[in-house]
């Protein structure tokens, strides 16, 4: 199973680390981000991993020269641009792609059951599967009632929305959705949601995307814990 993993942004939201090197690299305990989520996919079985790079992309390349890959690892790092959005991204490691193919950023962990989404997209026949979450709140909330009365609070529950989780599962017939210029987030989904050929694999655990410096220090902390949610893999 092929793994894309979208590793070309700026990180213009975490400029507190990202000036001297590319967001994937940012350490949670000691080690990039990116390496953390090549563990949760190695944990479940993938072998194959392309690094769409972009930003800084030599710094990335350099990490996956030096990292002692696990026996059967194969880590290949393609330049595909410094301004290419996500989609064009895709869309350039095309031709590197098999029949299924996993695709995610850089950024984001989560204690996801793959084999779990891998089996529910086989199962129901359309291109594409995207894990969806409810992310935890910012912000408490405050109950008020129809009189302005407030009759509690709650501390930053979860959102009753789902939201792209970042975890997606493909066929090869979503390549015909994607152009140089395509976002992911935009056109290709939007025309596959259209189309009938997108489904959501609810995903109800952990799930942090590391977007601030604030992110940052929450999951070094969580990963400093006895139990960091997202280390599915064995020490």
């Amino acid at each position: 199973m092929d793994v894309v993993i979208l590793c070309g942004g700026r990180g213009t939201r975490l400029q507190e680390r990202t000036q001297e090197i590319p967001k994937p690299l940012v350490e949670i305990g000691g080690r990039p981000i990116l390496w953390h989520v090549m563990r949760i996919y190695a944990h479940h079985g993938a072998t194959r991993f392309l690094l769409c790079t972009g930003y800084k992309g030599e710094l990335i390349e350099a990490f996956a020269r030096a990292e002692p890959w696990p026996d059967g690892v194969e880590v290949t790092c393609v330049d595909t641009g410094l301004d290419t959005p996500t989609g064009g991204r895709v869309h350039l490691v095309g031709d590197r792609l098999g029949d299924r193919f996993c695709a995610t950023y850089g950024d984001g962990l989560a204690d996801l059951d793959l084999r779990a989404e891998l089996a529910f997209h086989a199962g129901h026949g359309a291109l594409a599967t995207m894990a969806v979450v409810r992310p935890e709140l910012q912000f408490g909330v405050t109950e008020v009632d129809d009189d302005g009365v407030v009759t509690g609070f709650r501390e930053k529950p979860r959102s009753e929305h789902w939201i792209n989780g970042g975890f997606f599962v493909f066929e090869r017939g979503v390549l015909d959705y994607l152009a140089e210029d395509s976002v992911l987030e935009r056109g290709p989904l939007q025309h596959l949601a259209a189309d009938g050929q997108l489904r959501a694999f609810r995903h109800t655990g952990f799930w942090e995307c590391m977007d601030t410096y604030k992110d940052a220090v929450a999951l070094n902390d969580l990963w400093a814990g006895d139990d960091p949610p997202w280390k599915v893999w064995a020490a």
